[in-house]
């Protein structure tokens, strides 16, 4: 729904005012379970970036917090370790991300994700894959920044003991994410017209060949849609982002929480 959404230019019939209308619609003209299309090379690469994710940002946030606060949570801390951890995730997930968004575009020609990757690297080459990298990276690195600290700051709030406490690590991740994710909407907008190349959105402002680059990409969406073109599928990428952003952080916490009470239970 988000990169139907943020499409620019998009054909007459995938035209959408609203999220429920949007689902309603893709529903009942292209089929149940067209929304979902593409979110299996998604559900393949979020396990290794999610492991280096973790792993990275636990381990930075620990090394800098000692160094920043003598061991205590610095909020300065959390959002360089997520920042930096992010550069591990999007190196996986950017590719996953740029055959999903195809494959979810109105009438978009790829059958399969291996009939995607395939057409893609034969008429594009391997960069199309990296190519909205850099954006995704100036995207994701202010989002986690923001990610991480309003998480740690919710938990401060409402844990202050840290202990292992599910409802609380629900609603601080899911306050975290619709934060992170209200904030860096303009930049998404860039991001899926990178990764998408919309040839009708291009061609009226007389691009031709590939648009690349996040000046190009923010200059570009300011001249199809002015400053409200910045904010399209806001709504879906909040709502989006919550359960996402909830679910990551309890599942991790739990297993967190689990792993560390077995090792003090071989300890002792």
């Amino acid at each position: 729904l988000q990169t139907r959404m943020q499409s620019l230019q998009p054909d007459p019939k995938a035209q959408y005012r609203s999220v429920y209308e949007a689902l309603k619609k893709i529903v009942l003209t292209e089929g149940f379970w067209r929304p979902l299309r593409g979110i299996n090379v998604t559900m393949l690469g979020a396990g290794p970036a999610h492991a280096m994710y973790f792993a990275c940002y636990e381990k930075m946030k620990k090394s800098l917090s000692d160094t920043l606060q003598h061991g205590g949570n610095s909020h300065l801390a959390n959002g360089i370790a997520g920042s930096m951890a992010t550069l591990l995730h999007d190196a996986v997930m950017n590719p996953a991300e740029v055959v999903k968004q195809r494959m979810q575009m109105f009438n978009s020609p790829y059958k399969s994700v291996l009939a995607c990757i395939r057409t893609v690297q034969k008429t594009e080459g391997f960069g199309a894959f990296y190519r909205s990298y850099t954006t995704q990276l100036t995207m994701n690195v202010p989002f986690q920044a923001i990610h991480f600290i309003t998480y740690e700051f919710m938990q401060e709030q409402i844990n202050p003991r840290r202990e292992y406490n599910p409802r609380s690590h629900i609603v601080s991740g899911a306050v975290a994410g619709a934060v992170a994710a209200a904030a860096t909407t303009p930049l998404d907008v860039c991001k899926t017209l990178l990764n998408t190349q919309e040839n009708m959105a291009l061609s009226s402002v007389n691009i031709s060949g590939h648009l690349s680059g996040m000046v190009n990409a923010f200059k570009t969406v300011y001249q199809l849609g002015g400053v409200s073109g910045y904010f399209r599928g806001v709504q879906a990428r909040v709502i989006y982002q919550m359960p996402s952003t909830a679910i990551a952080w309890s599942v991790y916490e739990f297993f967190k929480y689990f792993l560390t009470k077995r090792k003090l239970e071989k300890r002792t």
